[in-house]
């Protein structure tokens, strides 16, 4: 099968475009043929490296996971024993290392049927980004009609998700995005609009009930300014943190720890997990018309490293869809 495989660490160039032995489903797996996969920041974050720190699990000289790609929609080719609920022919959607490629093993655990209403370039672009949203604005922040909340980090694709889902659980939504991407955020529901170059939302007086980092461009400091007394804030690790390269979200991290235990507002991190459950969540709120991706632009899984280039360096609207 055609794959996208990374043996080392650097640039898009470190990308080869090739062809590998197709995978076979194990105990507690489902082998997928991919119709269609999206760029997420996580991505790029393994095609560098970074943060260096971040290699202990990712691997020191090169990545373990050497297809690049985490989520996907396609059709059940195969189903490992153990696996419940999905058979071959199932169209699903679903996160797992190995993406960029014609066929990918995933857990059981982290496929669930597509959402009918969507084309599976559409699907793709749900379960990463909109797994990351759901958790970190129902579950972490447990957002509640009539708060503000405030989404640091608006236009990306965890972004688009988190300004609907906000309104979803009955928020004040403000986004905080660039000006070209204001209109956006207004018809997914955003209540105002804020401008980053224009406007510093730690320092503009008014205060949130809950804040949702998606980028770590202000100091821990600067982010609980922007809250209430007794307001969230939520941290991700998917941005540009002040730790760069080296230590990337760990700083703030660390910094959030240290605080959390002596002040009253709540601060709290987003945390990386899959489950079905939160998929099929995801599918019913999509097939109500509750939320819907936002797809700026598809590229030829042979283009995949141009997509990962173009989401990195251009600072994609969105999402970003590879099609197969």
């Amino acid at each position: 099968m055609k794959a996208v495989v990374q043996e080392r660490y650097g640039s898009v160039d470190a990308l080869e475009f090739r062809d590998v032995e197709r995978p076979e489903p194990g105990p507690g797996e489902v082998l997928v043929r991919v119709r269609a996969a999206s760029v997420n920041a996580y991505d790029w974050h393994f095609l560098h490296g970074d943060p260096v720190v971040a290699r202990a699990m990712m691997g020191w000289r090169g990545p373990r996971a050497r297809i690049r790609g985490r989520d996907f929609a396609g059709a059940v080719e195969a189903v490992g024993s153990g696996v419940d609920g999905l058979a071959p022919g199932d169209e699903v959607y679903g996160e797992a290392d190995g993406a960029f490629a014609e066929y990918v093993c995933a857990p059981g655990d982290s496929v669930g049927p597509k959402p009918s209403n969507l084309t599976f370039e559409q699907a793709a672009a749900i379960p990463l980004a909109g797994n990351t949203a759901l958790i970190g604005v129902r579950d972490v922040a447990g957002v509640q009609p009539g708060q503000t909340l405030l989404i640091n980090g608006a236009s990306g694709g965890v972004g688009t998700f988190a300004v609907q889902l906000g309104k979803v659980y009955g928020a004040e939504v403000t986004a905080v995005c660039s000006a070209r991407n204001a209109d956006r955020a207004r018809s997914l529901g955003a209540d105002h609009v804020l401008d980053y170059a224009r406007e510093d939302f730690t320092r503009g007086g008014r205060r949130y009930d809950v804040v949702l980092d998606l980028v770590g461009n202000h100091s821990l400091t600067a982010f609980r300014r922007a809250l209430t007394p007794s307001g969230t804030l939520v941290l991700s690790g998917g941005g540009i943190y002040e730790g760069g390269s080296v230590l990337g979200p760990m700083g703030l991290f660390i910094k959030r720890r240290l605080t959390a235990p002596f002040v009253r507002q709540r601060l709290l991190e987003l945390p990386a997990r899959q489950s079905r459950k939160n998929l099929a969540a995801l599918r019913e709120l999509t097939e109500s018309g509750r939320i819907s991706p936002v797809v700026e632009r598809t590229y030829p899984l042979s283009e995949a490293a141009e997509a990962i280039r173009y989401v990195e360096v251009e600072h994609a609207r969105a999402k970003v869809v590879i099609t197969v």
